[in-house]
């Protein structure tokens, strides 16, 4: 049995929808830039090994694809 897609387009979210998907694509790049900048921070008492710069970038990068941005 085959459904037939619906001939109607598909509503328009309203702006509380909108709002909501917009403070938490905020709050992800948020995220993503608190695990950037961990990643690349360079304590002068301590040396930060270069996996770490790469650590943090995946770690951000998993972040942004996980919701799709």
């Amino acid at each position: 049995m085959t459904q037939n897609p619906s001939e109607e387009p598909e509503a328009t979210p309203g702006p509380e929808a909108r709002l909501s998907r917009l403070e938490a694509q905020v709050a992800t790049l948020a995220e993503a830039v608190r695990v950037l900048a961990r990643g690349l921070e360079d304590i002068p008492s301590k040396d930060v090994p270069p996996e770490e710069a790469a650590r943090g970038a995946r770690l951000a990068h998993e972040l942004l694809l996980s919701q799709g941005l």
